[in-house]
């Protein structure tokens, strides 16, 4: 109930930010629904019902690092003056953040299962599946749901990003406190050749595994390229992605390094110390930014190399769902970082550092990530496609 109030009285930003949370469960939800939906159709397909279902994991992953972004910048979640007297201390906070992730991405799977019961037609009068474009086949029309089966895999959106909330706001010291100033950070270059070498041994695991251009049937259409025939090409491409999420904060610890090379002007220094002291808040969403990048333009050329299957609604819903949680990420944790600087961005402002200066140290920062991270990106996306289109 108190979270029912708390996001009833939140700020519209705020509360702009749960619903895109509930969207991206709701998407999320649909696409779980679609793989009980296709197995109930095609009973003789177990095998392609299960690909679909594991191909689900990547948007479930999605929503939930989504969701947890989201809680953390959530005023209703931090520990404010007089809150631990009126008993919200810091354990009450994390679960009253878990709660409230929980209800928006219930609402947002329960959205998705309206869709899902309308576009099969099971709510009464025809379906409304082909008017969107959408197969009714996709959605097995026509034949019985089992109701249980599909609320217990709709159940695990919530559940997911209610755990992965509650495990990344818990009370991490003596006090209860989640402040993490006194306990001390592991370096962010001591991550960056673990990811590196991670990355390059992904990619020569799918170099390895992957067939030639003369291999029997050529190249196959996702995602039964890469799971129905040779299973060491997805363990390459997860592999590789994990390896850039690890190298995320070394990667903008050394942009940070790099700014402050040789004789830094303040505009330089001031960005460089920035990037390097905030590289642990922003290294992992950019990480995982870069790879959902290198993984969609992987798929894009191999989609190009067999063009007889292309894109289908279901795995554009599940690219926009990904693509937009992750970006949503990163975004969010660039406001938690611009939050966390408020009081240093007050003294300079008090030192009569102007507003311009400022902006020119915030583009300056974003442009160094992208002249770093957009080059690996692309090398990397490029060196996994060459064994899959040549």
């Amino acid at each position: 109930m108190l979270a029912l109030r708390l996001a009833r009285g939140s700020h519209p930003l705020v509360l702009l930010r749960r619903l895109s949370v509930a969207a991206a469960a709701a998407g999320t939800g649909f696409l779980l629904l679609s793989t009980v939906g296709h197995a109930a159709g095609h009973p003789s397909a177990a095998d392609e019902s299960l690909v679909r279902l594991l191909w689900c994991a990547a948007p479930l992953a999605a929503t939930a690092q989504f969701a947890v972004s989201t809680a953390r910048t959530d005023p209703a979640a931090r520990l404010q003056r007089g809150m631990a007297a009126a008993g919200l201390g810091p354990l009450r906070l994390t679960l009253l953040a878990t709660a409230s992730t929980a209800l928006t991405c219930l609402l947002g799977v329960l959205l998705a299962l309206l869709a899902f019961l309308r576009l099969r037609g099971d709510l009464g009068g025809p379906g409304s599946a082909t008017s969107l474009g959408l197969d009714s086949a996709l959605l097995g029309a026509g034949h019985p749901v089992p109701l249980a089966g599909a609320l217990l895999l709709l159940a695990t959106v919530p559940l997911t990003a209610a755990v992965a909330t509650a495990v990344a706001l818990r009370p991490r010291n003596e006090n209860g406190s989640r402040e993490t100033a006194a306990r001390p950070r592991t370096t962010p270059p001591s991550g960056l050749p673990w990811g590196i070498a991670l990355a390059a041994a992904g990619l020569a695991i799918e170099a390895y595994t992957s067939p030639g251009p003369h291999a029997p049937g050529g190249l196959l259409p996702l995602p039964g390229r890469l799971i129905g025939s040779p299973p060491g090409v997805l363990a390459g491409w997860a592999l590789s992605a994990f390896g850039l999420v690890l190298a995320g904060p070394g990667l903008v610890h050394l942009c940070g390094r790099l700014l402050c090379a040789g004789r830094p002007g303040a505009l330089r220094l001031l960005s460089g110390r920035v990037l390097q002291e905030e590289s642990h808040r922003l290294g992992r969403p950019l990480g995982v930014l870069c790879a959902v990048g290198s993984a969609a333009y992987a798929a894009v050329k191999v989609y190009e190399a067999s063009p007889a299957r292309p894109f289908g609604p279901l795995t554009a819903v599940g690219a926009a769902v990904v693509l937009a949680c992750v970006t949503a990420s990163a975004l969010t944790a660039a406001l938690e970082s611009r939050t966390a600087r408020a009081h240093t961005t007050a003294a300079l402002r008090r030192l009569g550092a102007s507003a311009s200066v400022l902006h020119r140290a915030a583009a300056l920062r974003g442009l160094a990530l992208v002249l770093v991270l957009a080059p690996l990106t692309w090398t990397v996306a490029e060196m996994a496609t060459l064994p899959l289109v040549h």
